[in-house]
């Protein structure tokens, strides 16, 4: 027979409670963007719609281990976010790194030509941004 998670809960120690906790917080603020977007209840086809690309771009920036900020940012724009970037130092510093607030104003461009949110190639050919 199926138990009840509060039932667990309430037999677990105080200190696994509290690891407990500290795990579930962690998880919920870092997630992929896949995950986020879910979390969010969007799917692929809506932030294509918003971002003017196809599904399989958003597919594609889900995918991706390195992008442009403004890349990032237009995506979180699309979820109704704002994009901050932040440096944490070993000391427990953390500073918000305000050189890229333009991004996050100015994601989301209008009707897009190509359909890409590929836009143009750094000279080197790598990497993607929007145009």
């Amino acid at each position: 027979m199926a138990r009840k998670f509060s039932e667990l809960r309430d037999k677990m120690s105080p200190a696994a409670r509290a690891g407990s906790e500290r795990e579930f917080r962690r998880m919920v603020e870092e997630m992929p963007l896949r995950k986020l977007r879910g979390a969010r209840e969007l799917t692929q086809e809506n932030l294509a719609s918003v971002l003017h690309v196809k599904q399989s771009e958003v597919s594609k920036i889900e995918r991706r281990t390195d992008m442009y900020l403004s890349t990032l940012a237009s995506y979180v724009k699309a979820m109704g976010g704002t994009l901050e970037v932040r440096a944490a130092f070993p000391n427990g510093e953390v500073v918000k790194i305000n050189q890229f607030e333009s991004l996050a104003e100015s994601a989301i461009p209008g009707p897009r030509r190509s359909g890409s949110i590929r836009g143009r190639r750094r000279r080197n050919g790598v990497g993607l941004a929007l145009a």
